[in-house]
């Protein structure tokens, strides 16, 4: 093998020639500036149906994006063949800030966050009140997920006419959540209507254990049929009919539902405490004299001698304390 000097002559050094003859790698990336901008609609094993205009259009993630991902809800600029046609292919090349990014993990201590949907404005928590039993402790976790990503919630009530609802509403009267009632009956004496009354304008994520009728609901809604399932009569549980998560119009365009898949725990590995007062407001001026690091559940808390002074309801303190439990506890507890 032949070695060089300090300064070898020209003719000595040899180039490994480019045999492919494409170009050299570079960190530059192209701007795209005459990138189509659209929605991402829903999700299929890489492959990501985007609404652009009135079409929509079937694209794959551009290399340059490296691990980024695009997530249902997500806003996108797209480039290509956007033309919608069959078995065209479009290339996503840049995914736009985040509003809003509802998010989960499969347990509380699994660290591996699991993006529900991006741009949401408001988080429908669905519940059965009977067939299947309520189980407000996933109700809570919903409703931490909902004030960290900074959603409004909304209770969804199902199946009224087969148990009262005024239980389960007396449980989460201090903390003002908006609720709607329905049942099957009152699907064609406006109970439908209550609800889209709630969505309009917004984007809209429900989320539900399978069997609650969150998808009979959604089909209800924007006036179109997904599959459906059924409660196992042993186990208690739904069947998961909705396997990927799909963005839907309210019909005259007034708002958009994101139906996503049945879950059956909901891990709050990645809230941060600090996030979910946010939705008390009248307890964040409390937090002032807390320790830092504080869990507000403990004697250092500053929070109990505010309340003491009048400056909030116990009833909501009470009310934090509770939620935030929730990630020390499963949702059976």
């Amino acid at each position: 093998m032949r070695r060089y000097g300090k300064n070898p002559d020209e003719d000595d050094i040899r180039v490994r020639p480019n045999t492919k003859g494409n170009r050299p790698r570079t960190n530059i990336r192209p701007k795209h500036e005459d990138a189509a901008e659209g929605m991402v609609l829903t999700v299929d094993r890489g492959r990501l149906h985007v609404l652009i205009g009135d079409r929509t259009i079937v694209a794959m993630k551009a290399r340059e994006l490296g691990r980024k991902s695009a997530v249902v809800g997500d806003r996108v600029a797209v480039v290509g063949d956007l033309s919608g046609d069959k078995d065209t292919l479009a290339r996503i090349v840049r995914v736009e800030p985040r509003k809003s990014v509802l998010r989960r993990t499969a347990d509380d201590d699994d660290p591996y966050e699991r993006v529900v949907v991006a741009n949401a404005d408001q988080l429908a928590i669905v519940t059965a009140l009977a067939d299947p039993e309520p189980r407000p402790r996933m109700i809570d976790r919903c409703l931490v997920a909902a004030y960290d990503a900074g959603l409004e919630p909304l209770l969804v009530l199902t199946k009224s006419d087969l148990a009262s609802p005024d239980k389960l509403l007396e449980t989460y009267a201090t903390l003002g959540v908006a609720y709607v009632v329905t049942n099957r009956d009152n699907f064609l004496t406006g109970g439908v209507d209550a609800v889209r009354e709630r969505l309009k304008g917004r984007i809209t994520a429900f989320v539900g254990h399978s069997g609650v009728g969150k998808t009979t609901l959604v089909n209800a809604l924007v006036e179109r049929q997904r599959a459906t399932g059924i409660v196992n009569a042993v186990t208690g549980r739904g069947r998961h009919t909705t396997t990927s998560a799909l963005a839907l119009p309210l019909p005259g365009d007034d708002g958009w539902v994101v139906d996503t898949p049945g879950v059956r725990s909901f891990g709050l590995h990645h809230i941060d405490p600090s996030r979910v007062i946010l939705a008390f407001p009248e307890l964040v001026a409390g937090t002032e004299g807390c320790p830092r690091g504080c869990s507000h559940d403990e004697p250092e808390c500053a929070l109990d001698a505010w309340v003491a002074a009048g400056h909030a309801d116990p009833a909501r303190l009470d009310s934090l304390r509770r939620l935030l439990a929730t990630r020390e506890r499963r949702e059976g507890d």
